[in-house]
């Protein structure tokens, strides 16, 4: 293994946080040289001296350039979930686009970016619409690149599937917007990076050999649910009884909203309601990866649901481990 001051170098946006994570484990393993690009410089980091650590630097176009020269990959993780005081769609694309005009000043060799499942068939929906830009932008900066299009990730430190489970936990019912008929494709997050540094490197020979030629690929899992076959299976797996109740999808939004100020979070907005309606969450393409949620939620029902876990907190609390807010 090279010494790391001779090792490729490669670029996460957010390797503190939760799928830039599970890239990094996976580039220093590689015996790559990693660098993070984070806006939470004092989180926990598990990787100590072997990463090294600058700031995400939008309002710096210079510094952000400087922070990728020499880079062969920059992979970006970083976007935001709802609009919030803040934070916003708009401001995260502005930043994006900057961040990809900087990689492409650096004369970084690749990217690959973390996009969303049919991102370019909502654009009436603000998120869809970001990511569908972010997408063109790309594109229009000619650097190689890869486009990696996840739906619903689970695994240490998710959200939404363990914000579901502590729901369950609370509630005497299990609510389903509409009819409970769309459905769904979860996949495990070290999943989700192993399909990342596939699009980054080429197969076989050296490990670190980059890709040249662009992909594009849907991320999904080896399980598809409707959104009520979800339900049902979390609430059998964690050993509770609750009743299936259909619930007309703006009370049941307004019935979030009120949620809201009591975890100090957004628990689902109206467009992830309207999207997961849509099917915007499931794809027919083949699984990325074999780890099962069923699987997953047996091994980890003793702690799944147990612990909120906040969107805003971990934007506002960037001193603490992420899967701990």
């Amino acid at each position: 293994m090279p010494c790391m001051s001779d090792a490729p170098l490669h670029v996460v946006t957010g390797a503190l946080g939760y799928t830039g994570k599970a890239v990094t484990e996976r580039l220093l393993a590689r015996g790559a040289r990693v660098r993070t690009l984070t806006n939470s410089p004092s989180r926990a980091n598990p990787f100590g001296a072997r990463l090294e650590i600058h700031p995400l630097a939008f309002d710096a176009p210079a510094a952000l350039e400087d922070a990728m020269r020499g880079a062969d990959v920059l992979y970006n993780t970083y976007w935001v979930r709802f609009n919030h005081r803040l934070f916003t769609f708009d401001q995260a694309v502005a930043n994006t686009k900057r961040l990809f005009e900087a990689a492409r000043l650096a004369g970084v060799r690749r990217i690959v970016h973390v996009s969303i499942l049919h991102a370019d068939e909502a654009d009436d929906l603000g998120y869809y619409r970001g990511k569908h830009a972010l997408e063109d932008a790309l594109r229009a900066t000619g650097v190689p690149h890869g486009i990696l299009r996840p739906g619903v990730l689970f695994g240490r430190g998710d959200i939404l599937i363990n914000n579901i489970a502590w729901t369950l936990r609370r509630l005497r019912f299990a609510g389903v917007f509409g009819n409970g008929q769309y459905a769904l494709r979860p996949l495990h997050v070290d999943d989700m990076a192993d399909l990342i540094l596939e699009h980054a490197f080429a197969r076989g020979g050296n490990p670190l050999e980059i890709r040249r030629e662009n992909s594009q690929a849907d991320a999904v899992g080896p399980e598809r649910f409707t959104y009520r076959e979800l339900l049902a299976s979390l609430t059998d797996i964690l050993g509770l009884r609750r009743c299936v109740v259909r619930v007309p999808p703006r009370i049941g939004w307004l019935v979030s909203k009120v949620i809201n100020p009591l975890v100090g979070d957004v628990v689902i907005t109206w467009e992830e309601i309207v999207g997961m309606m849509r099917n915007l969450l499931d794809s027919d393409a083949p699984p990325a990866g074999m780890r099962r949620l069923t699987d997953w939620a047996r091994e980890h029902r003793e702690s799944l649901g147990h612990r909120y876990a906040s969107e805003v907190g971990r934007r506002v609390r960037r001193d603490a481990a992420y899967e701990l807010i």
